[in-house]
């Protein structure tokens, strides 16, 4: 059985991708939660494939830091509702909010029986699957 320590998740370290640092790392004087932080940068991460673009962009790192700070992003809805459930839950501001890496097992998103399907039909960006069949032979 896994026990968790949170006080073994504190971080202070402030270096990483400006595009991805959750609006917790921003703050001056803090420590963290890299597992809270890891799941924002998902977010951004999930953001980015299905809509194209990042949540929170701008040329300067000052500019986009605030942006980042306030949380304020826009989902479109060409994609479906448990997609756009999906993003809010990770980029969420506040990290006691934010869902975690237990619990986005359970999201109706990844639960979703024919997600590949509704995802062709809603607009949500998809993986194409990949025939595990073994047959190496025809690479070659």
């Amino acid at each position: 059985m896994f026990w968790y320590n949170p006080a073994e998740d504190l971080l202070q370290d402030k270096r990483g991708c400006p595009a991805y640092v959750s609006p917790e790392i921003l703050k001056a004087n803090t420590t963290y939660s890299g597992k809270a932080a890891d799941m924002w940068s998902l977010g951004v991460i999930l953001y980015t494939m299905l809509v194209g673009r990042y949540p929170f962009n701008d040329s300067e790192h000052a500019s986009l830091f605030a942006k980042i700070s306030r949380g304020h992003f826009q989902v479109p809805e060409c994609l479906t509702s448990k997609a756009r459930c999906m993003i809010r839950a990770l980029l969420r501001r506040d990290p006691e909010e934010r869902i975690t890496s237990d619990d986005i097992l359970y999201h109706p998103w990844l639960l979703h029986e024919d997600s590949r399907e509704a995802s062709r039909a809603s607009g949500d960006q998809c993986v194409p699957e990949i025939d595990e069949s073994g047959d190496e032979d025809d690479d070659k």
